[in-house]
């Protein structure tokens, strides 16, 4: 009974953190791993493990902004990051730099 009371919880931890994770957010690069170049008006992110083409709705919890944004790249490969934004998504979330987001999945692409 106790192996099946935790089974439950971390079955339930997984499930809830695929749907949803919180962490630290910082820029993209210029070229994308999927090919394509990054265009700086794009509301594109890379992300570890989403497919590409996955829309996610990140919120900055600084200023409770929050945007729709499309997985086009891998990343980020730094400890505790768990997206990078493109700077159209950065200027729409308000931060510069790094700031503490939830990224939540809504969606897959065409």
């Amino acid at each position: 009974m106790k192996a099946l009371i935790l089974a439950t919880a971390v079955l339930t931890a997984v499930i809830g953190s695929a749907r949803a994770e919180s962490g630290i957010a910082s820029h993209l690069g210029t070229r994308t791993a999927s090919g394509r170049a990054l265009h700086d008006g794009e509301l594109t992110v890379a992300h570890k493990t989403l497919p590409f083409g996955s829309r996610v709705r990140v919120t900055n919890h600084a200023n409770g902004r929050s945007v729709v944004v499309t997985i086009t790249d891998r990343g980020p490969y730094v400890r505790g990051r768990v997206i990078d934004v493109s700077a159209a998504g950065a200027r729409a979330l308000g931060f510069s730099g790094l700031t503490r987001v939830s990224v939540e999945k809504v969606g897959t692409g065409s």
